[in-house]
């Protein structure tokens, strides 16, 4: 699987205005300083399974017509977004990659009783109460997380350091890997990205023992100038630095980083085996993508495949689509698709998809190596 193409899917279809289709919209960071690479794959797999739903005739014969914005990775913009959709009448909102995005988005739709299904933000805190307008395909943080951590853990980690740019996702993120790892006899040390130069970073991590180094960061620098400094240092030859959030997927890492970027484990949702549908999904998304798509463009896929599901059970209405997440069940790319509300979660919640830890292999970096399954 390669992440390495900067070429966007095609734009998306004029929007209709005659009210005869189903409309639904989409959000998704398309532009910079959101991901783009992951924007353009969320896109991808949306577009997709509206065009297979069209193709097979629609909704009871009415087209599903989706209405694209682009977050830009801006919390106020997308809440704005979220207001202009609902103006046009949009059924439901799908999609989403950027946590604190999403978290916006899924407040506002739950104030104005709008259905909203995210696709790819995996923050537990999605709202700040139980919502039944809000629905999540991705698994929530906590849950990948520790995935992530048993890996450590199994490969015998027992001091792990965190390089951070402190936010509200990687705080989350902290408090998940101390908690799991402190009950299992394993430490977390931050090391705090803006106060320390990489070289200072590196000299830190050589003095506290640790034997794996996170990067808890977003863009990829500083991330490049740490792991060059990390492995470049004379006492730090058998660290390991892992990216749990799953950065070296995309090109906004994979490129600046180069071959710094492999032997990188981070976190990806899909099964090491890809059954008939999402073999068949993957084909076109490929096609489409000019690349191997990543798990967001399934995310995408699969998200639409959900909506329409409800909405040929429940119709239009906004408030009897909330009414049915807890009653769809659908086979999805990645696998049977049900919703349920885990313990403690305040939203209808896939638990869970697959989850798998890879990295890129240093020998042939476009190859993905599946280290451990969650």
């Amino acid at each position: 699987m390669s992440a390495m193409t900067t070429t966007p899917p095609p734009p998306p279809a004029p929007e209709q205005a005659d009210g005869s289709s189903i409309r639904i919209g989409a959000l998704a960071p398309l532009s910079r300083p959101g991901w783009v690479t992951a924007g353009w794959h969320l896109h991808a797999g949306l577009e997709l399974a509206v065009r297979e739903v069209n193709a097979a005739g629609g909704i009871g014969g009415r087209p599903l017509e989706l209405l694209v914005r682009d977050t830009a990775a801006d919390p106020q913009g997308a809440v704005a977004e979220v207001d202009e959709l609902a103006a046009l009448g949009v059924a439901a909102v799908v999609g989403e990659y950027h946590s604190v995005v999403a978290q916006a988005v899924a407040a506002r739709a739950h104030s104005l009783g709008l259905p909203f299904l995210c696709s790819s933000a995996v923050l537990d805190a999605l709202t700040e109460q139980p919502s039944e307008w809000v629905a999540r395909i991705c698994p929530a943080q906590s849950h990948g997380w520790r995935v992530y951590a048993d890996f450590l853990l199994g490969a015998g980690h027992r001091r792990i350091a965190v390089a951070v740019q402190p936010n509200v996702y990687w705080a989350s993120g902290i408090r998940i890997l101390r908690e799991h790892l402190a009950a299992r006899g394993a430490t977390v040390v931050e090391l705090d990205v803006n106060a320390l130069s990489p070289a200072a970073l590196a000299d830190e991590l050589a003095g506290d023992g640790a034997t794996a180094l996170l990067l808890l960061v977003g863009a990829a620098d500083p991330a490049a100038a740490v792991v060059e400094a990390v492995r470049h240092h004379p006492r730090l030859g058998g660290v390991l630095i892992g990216a749990p959030a799953g950065q070296p997927e995309f090109a906004e890492w994979a490129e600046p980083l180069g071959a710094g970027g492999s032997g990188v484990p981070f976190l990806r949702y899909l099964p090491e085996r890809l059954g008939p549908l999402g073999a068949r999904v993957e084909a076109t998304l490929r096609g489409q993508l000019g690349t191997e798509p990543s798990f967001v463009a399934f995310e995408g896929y699969d998200a639409v495949t959900v909506l329409a599901e409800v909405l040929r059970t429940a119709g239009p209405d906004q408030a009897r689509i909330a009414g049915a997440w807890p009653r769809v069940t659908v086979e999805g790319t990645r696998g049977p698709i049900r919703f349920s509300r885990p313990p403690g979660g305040r939203v209808w919640q896939w638990a869970w998809p697959p989850v798998q830890v890879v990295d890129r292999d240093p020998a042939a970096p476009e190859r993905l190596r599946v280290l451990h399954t969650g």
